[in-house]
């Protein structure tokens, strides 16, 4: 019996462990806000006043346009329910907007039709916007254009120049962000960018403005999660004027709404901010209570939150020189971080990284006189950062253990310190040099991306006035306006297509000649192959003829099979030629000896090569070199590393020579060679144009002898 209540026991814990484990897994997701519209699918009229619920609690309505916004995590279920049809569910997987569509109650019109068209286009070029917004401003702010042009409503541009401030945001050019949630308000009051457009202020330093902002916005009208959102922006506000009181009262304002509704993230990050303004302010004991909080909650969160109040309340020890707990907090938040970086790339600019938490280790140390252990840990943070190329960290660093060096007494370490210090700080100046030309060349490209959208909305504009004003016109100036207007648009079209056509004529131009000149291989090799069978059948040397019948049948097999391709991978081209020149040695063994020789550097499965662009050098260098040689020749095949995009091919024979081999030939084999030489040229003419420089052939003498012999370099560019 005891055995039994025991293994029930043993069962029950473990399901609760499953239990708590599953339930903090869920706790650990982040949360986002996800956007979506309800319309009907045949008409695509929006549906006011649907109820939107989250299976974990939160819940929203549709306004009059259809639209909703509501905080969510993967994998929640949305129950979208409404009087006037069956309920709907929808499972999140990403932060893409969401667009519902329900059976209709009306028959769709054609007008109808072409709204419901041009809105899904609409949609789906903010939603691209949304993908690259982190990735390619550009891209993003381009995506954004085409939306505005596709746009039909004063809601879509709205929605799209609020995304628009949103990438600006995201790339910390916040003048531009106020400008387009300005406009985005002008389009269409929401509650969403009002909180947007406050933030922008204060990243651009209009506080005053940022303020008023957040005092003016109607809080009855925001949800919650907004109401939140609302009082730790303007907490941040006064952060940033240095009116710490009024930030404590703003962010315990919004600590009491995030615990009476359970919003735990904003629960974690306004005790985190109560602390570190009481920290601010100079009253330590306080921040100190309020620290215990935020790191309570956030090990309960993410490990990615985790770590970063644990970074957080480290420094706070630091500023108040409590260096043996700063150490060990330090010590926990970098094993999490080593488990972080397992699975995903820290950015350098993150605090998060294991190169600065190794480097406050070590100053703390420092700051205590214990530099036996502060030097490791320097140390260890100088390999990191100049793996992980974070110069400014390398340079901080190094600098600070020379400091360790000096006040140890170590003075000749101090000294080799510090020069490798002088080194990377020469190093730091350089690449900001660089990241300085970099973003002067992102803001002109931004600044005139936002004066083209800038000049959309004014031709917006213009063409309202120039609209009214048409109608009051007469039918025969409004048919000479649209005319002009319609023969200009026509024109455009015509020299577009017109471009377009003759580009891909030009495509297909170039790929016929290719395909053209890789099917002419040189006849000479074929002829003169066929020629040795016949000999060697002639004189009875079955066995020989069939032997060189197999590797020439072999090559010509490989020929076949790369006839179709602009290049092939290096590997093949050289068994290719590895074949060759063995059949062409077979027949000439007492004119030269061969050797094809490839570094052990080179990784050759990264390297594209035109198929048979070196076979008609080698032919070459034996038919009318070495051939002709008195003595006994060689022919060299050498594959070299010129750097790490490039290699070099260089074929070399101490033949005869190209003047007395041009010397000796008729004149129908003067014109065969040159009818060669040139298919070549053409070939790499071609392929490089269509590539971009990828090959480059030089062909000179060889040596400063009686047979001056042939040189052929090949460089070849990684893809």
């Amino acid at each position: 019996m005891r055995k039994i209540l025991k293994y029930l026991l043993i069962i029950i814990l473990c399901f609760t462990t499953q239990y708590i484990g599953a339930q903090e897994s869920e706790n650990k997701q982040a949360k986002f806000i996800v956007r979506g519209s309800v319309r009907e699918s045949d008409t695509y009229k929006p549906i006011s006043k649907v109820n939107i619920e989250v299976n974990g609690g939160a819940y929203t309505v549709t306004g009059s346009d259809g639209e909703f916004r509501i905080q969510v995590k993967k994998g929640d279920e949305l129950a979208i329910r409404h009087k006037d049809f069956e309920t709907v569910y929808y499972t999140i997987t990403s932060n893409e907007r969401i667009s519902v569509e329900v059976k209709p109650t009306l028959r769709e019109s054609t007008s109808d039709s072409k709204y419901k068209r041009s809105l899904q286009n609409f949609n789906a070029l903010i939603d691209s916007a949304l993908v690259y917004q982190k990735k390619d401003a550009e891209k993003s702010i381009q995506f954004i254009t085409e939306a505005l042009l596709q746009s039909t409503s004063s809601k879509e541009n709205a929605d799209a120049y609020e995304v628009l401030g949103d990438v600006y945001v995201h790339w910390k050019q916040y003048d531009l962000a106020v400008s387009n949630y300005r406009i985005s308000l002008q389009n269409s009051d929401s509650n969403e960018v009002d909180l947007k457009l406050a933030a922008a202020y204060r990243n651009n330093k209009s506080y005053q403005e940022s303020i008023a902002l957040y005092k003016s916005i109607n809080t009855s009208s925001l949800s919650n999660w907004q109401l939140t959102i609302l009082y730790e922006g303007l907490g941040d506000t006064y952060v940033a004027i240095k009116a710490y009181d009024k930030a404590i009262v703003n962010y315990k304002k919004g600590l009491i709404v995030a615990q009476e509704h359970l919003i735990n993230p904003k629960i974690t990050d306004l005790n985190s901010k109560i602390a570190q303004t009481y920290n601010i302010s100079g009253k330590t004991n306080q921040a100190q209570d309020y620290f215990k909080n935020s790191l309570s909650l956030a090990s309960k969160e993410n490990k990615a939150r985790s770590v970063k109040e644990k970074v957080t309340v480290a420094d706070f020890q630091n500023t108040n020189r409590l260096y043996s707990d700063e150490i060990e907090l330090r010590k926990e938040a970098l094993k999490d971080i080593e488990e972080i970086e397992k699975e995903s790339v820290m950015d350098n600019e993150s605090p998060l990284t294991s190169q600065k938490q190794n480097y406050k280790i070590g100053s703390a140390y420092f700051a205590k006189k214990d530099y036996e252990n502060a030097i490791p840990y320097l140390e260890k943070s100088i390999r990191e950062a100049n793996k992980k190329e974070d110069l400014i960290v390398e340079k901080d660093a190094t600098r600070k253990l020379s400091d360790v060096y000096y006040d140890a007494g170590d003075y000749k370490m101090a000294l080799a310190t510090y020069k490798a210090y002088t080194e990377v700080v020469d190093e730091l100046y350089i690449k900001k040099e660089q990241e300085l030309s970099q973003a002067a060349r992102f803001n002109r490209n931004i600044t005139e991306k936002q004066n083209r959208i800038t000049t959309l909305e004014s031709d917006n504009k213009l063409s309202e006035s120039l609209f009214q004003l048409t109608t009051e016109r007469n039918k025969r100036q409004e048919l000479i306006i649209y005319s002009l207007v319609g023969g200009v648009l026509l024109l455009l079209v015509t020299a577009y297509f017109m471009y377009k056509y003759i580009k891909q004529q030009r495509l297909a131009n170039n790929l016929l000649a290719l395909k053209s000149l890789r099917s002419q291989m040189n006849p000479h090799f074929i002829f003169n192959a066929l020629n040795s069978v016949n000999s060697f059948i002639a004189s009875n040397d079955e066995r020989t003829a069939n032997k060189y019948l197999s590797d020439f049948s072999q090559l010509m097999r490989a020929v076949l099979e790369n006839s179709d391709e602009d290049f092939i991978p290096l590997n093949k081209e050289i068994e290719l030629l590895e074949l060759y020149t063995k059949l062409e040695h077979f027949r000439f063994k007492d004119k030269f000896d061969y050797s094809i020789t490839v570094d052990e550097s080179i990784n050759i499965d990264e390297y594209q090569i035109p198929p048979m662009l070196l076979q008609p050098y080698v032919e070459n260098a034996v038919w009318h070199g070495l051939r002709y040689k008195l003595e006994k020749g060689h022919l060299d095949i050498d594959i070299c590393k010129k750097s790490n995009t490039e290699i070099t091919i260089t074929i070399t024979d101490d033949g005869i020579g190209r003047q007395q081999s041009k010397a000796l030939k008729t004149e129908n084999q003067k014109k065969q060679n040159s009818k060669g030489m040139g298919n070549i040229k053409k070939r790499v003419a071609i392929l490089n144009e269509m590539y971009k420089d990828k090959v480059d052939v030089f062909v000179d003498d060889f040596q400063d002898a009686e047979d001056v012999g042939t040189k052929v370099v090949v460089t070849l560019k990684k893809d």
